[in-house]
């Protein structure tokens, strides 16, 4: 079993930056892919970026430019680094791990979810 935990959310500015991780247990996670998720309030969960085991990664287009994901295997810990943030980024943003080598854009294809972490931005 993987146990993911996210920190770094925050209240930010817009046009502010925030850097989120993603902390994993286990000895696996290497082999996982991993991807970001966020969800709105009254609004579906939807997918920001992922990454693959190998660090090959894919974006939202919402995002693309703006935010960057990364792993350390070294530390099983996954970021996303969000510059240039905007209003409509505020969610609570999930990390998922899949049991994969390509993450996908669909939250159905992951294992291990983490609680999340609050992500606002003001205006």
């Amino acid at each position: 079993q993987v146990q993911l935990v996210e920190s770094g959310g925050g209240l930010v500015q817009a046009g502010g930056s925030l850097r989120l991780s993603c902390a994993a247990s286990g000895r696996a996670f290497s082999s996982y892919a991993m991807g970001w998720f966020r969800q709105a309030p009254g609004k579906e969960r939807e997918f920001v970026a992922a990454i693959s085991r190998s660090g090959g990664t894919a974006y939202a287009d919402s995002v693309k430019g703006r935010f960057t994901i990364s792993r350390d295997n070294a530390e099983n810990t996954v970021y996303l680094q969000m510059i240039s943030l905007k209003p409509e980024d505020t969610a609570v943003y999930y990390c998922a791990g899949a049991r994969t080598a390509w993450g996908t854009s669909m939250g159905s294809g992951y294992d291990y979810w983490g609680q999340g972490t609050q992500v606002t931005v003001s205006s």
